[in-house]
Parts: C-alpha cells; structure tokens; sequence
C-alpha cells in the first residue's frame, strides 16, 4: 500500500498520543503497511520531535544546496562548452555537484577525455582540404584513379609475438603462462606494395640491411615489372620518409612513369 510521507508522520502522531513508545509504532504501522514502510529509526527521530512540541507533519527547506536543476540549462551549458567540470556546473546552477552528476548520468552523459591531434587546423585548412577531396571525387567519376592507385610502406616483423588471451578457469585452476616478448627481440623489415585488388609485391630485407634511397629505387623496378602491361596508368602514393623524397627516388619514379 502506497502512503504520502505526511500521512505516515500523522499515524506516527497518532501512536505518540495513545503513549506508545517509537518501536511499538513502528511495528503497529508496519504490520498494517509492509516491513519496508518505516523503520524504527524513523519513528524515534519524530517522536522526538513530537516530545519538543514540534508537530509540523510537511517537509520544511533544508539549508544547502537545491538538487533539483533546470535541465534545460544544464543542456545549453554543456552544449556550449563540454569540458565544463561538475564544480563548475554546479556553480553557474547554483546547485551541488552531487545533483549536476546524477542529471548528467541520467541525460546519458560520460565524463571523457578528447582526442589528441598533431595540430589544430586552421579554417583555410579544412575548406582546402575539402577542395581537394571534392576534386578527388569529380576525378573518380570521371577516371578511375582510385583502382589506378598504389601504394607500399616498410614495417618491422617480429619473429616471435607473444599475445596474451583471457581463459575460461575453474575454481583453483592454473591458468596457461604467457612469457613477455623479449626487450630485443629478433625482427626482420618488411616491404610491401599493393592496391585494391590485393599485394602487388613484397620482400623482406637480410638481417642487418636499411632502406636507403639506392634500394629504394631498385625495389620500384621490381614493383614495375610486376605491374607491367596490368594496368595502363599507375598513381604512386608513398610517405615521405627520407629514402622516399631522395632525388635519386623522384628520378626513377619519373623515370617508370
């Protein structure tokens, strides 16, 4: 049965004038109600009350802070600046931190943290950059670049690369050790090129050799002879790692074409 919390303190009321002592109430109301209805701890901190003349049943202001918000407003706050801390919020609401988290949990917010980037760009910088991809995309519908394009980088390849995977385990059941991978552990570079349709070609270097400029480029032969008479113009992408921007590389790239 559903009771107004001014209605339970009027029944509590009532026990106090018939000289019932605060567990005998509460266990009068509870046996009426349901056991969770009142505790026995509430009925002695009003029967206090009752004894100091003090019959006030309704809810009177509480000093602090209010925990009621206007979710509107917290809404136009973290919309205008997100990184707002709850302190902060709290001030400008003029309410606790306590009330401005239970609001934010409840509008389905989380507290994270944003994104690193190199640099923040500038407006010039985004509107060209969006030149240049909608330039892109009025050349694929006309050309075909996109299948055209190749592309290849170096990586490192460890020999041995221990992973660590979760395990069902029964109670005192040891779980299967993983060893750490070594602080130097045996690699060897890989290079490879490749476009759309899949790996165009790869090599892996002999121990103790780098990619310098003059491999570099004797590597381009291979990737074009590879690519010879499957596709009737090639668009190179690569980064601009040293060995990739030498001039001896800008040559043999004109030189292939």
């Amino acid at each position: 049965m559903d009771i107004s919390r001014r209605d339970l303190r009027m029944l509590l009321l009532h026990e106090f004038r018939l000289d019932h002592n605060a567990t005998e109430a509460a266990r009068n109301i509870s046996s009426t109600m349901s056991k969770d209805t009142l505790s026995i701890r509430m009925a002695q901190n009003w029967f206090n009350q009752f004894r100091n003349n003090n019959y006030e049943l309704n809810d009177l202001p509480r000093p602090g802070r209010p925990t009621e918000i206007n979710i509107d407003d917290l809404k136009q706050l973290i919309g205008r600046d997100p990184r707002l801390s709850t302190r902060c919020l709290a001030e400008q609401l003029g309410c606790s931190h306590v009330a401005v988290e239970k609001h934010l949990k409840e509008l389905g917010k989380t507290w994270k943290y944003g994104v690193w980037i190199p640099h923040e760009l500038s407006s010039s910088q985004l509107q060209h950059r969006v030149d240049v991809c909608m330039g892109l995309k009025t050349f694929h519908r006309n050309y075909e670049w996109l299948s055209n394009l190749v592309t290849g980088d170096e990586k490192w390849i460890l020999y041995v690369n221990h992973t660590r995977k979760r395990q069902w385990l029964g109670v005192r059941q040891t779980s299967i050790r993983t060893p750490k991978n070594d602080l130097y552990p045996k690699k060897v570079m890989l290079s490879i090129w490749w476009n759309i349709r899949g790996i165009i070609y790869w090599e892996l270097l002999p121990t103790g050799s780098t990619v310098n400029a003059d491999l570099y480029c004797e590597q381009l032969d291979r990737v074009a002879e590879k690519l010879y008479k499957k596709q009737d113009r090639i668009y190179f992408l690569h980064d601009n790692a040293r060995p990739h921007i030498a001039k001896s590389t800008y040559e043999k790239l004109l030189e292939l074409g």
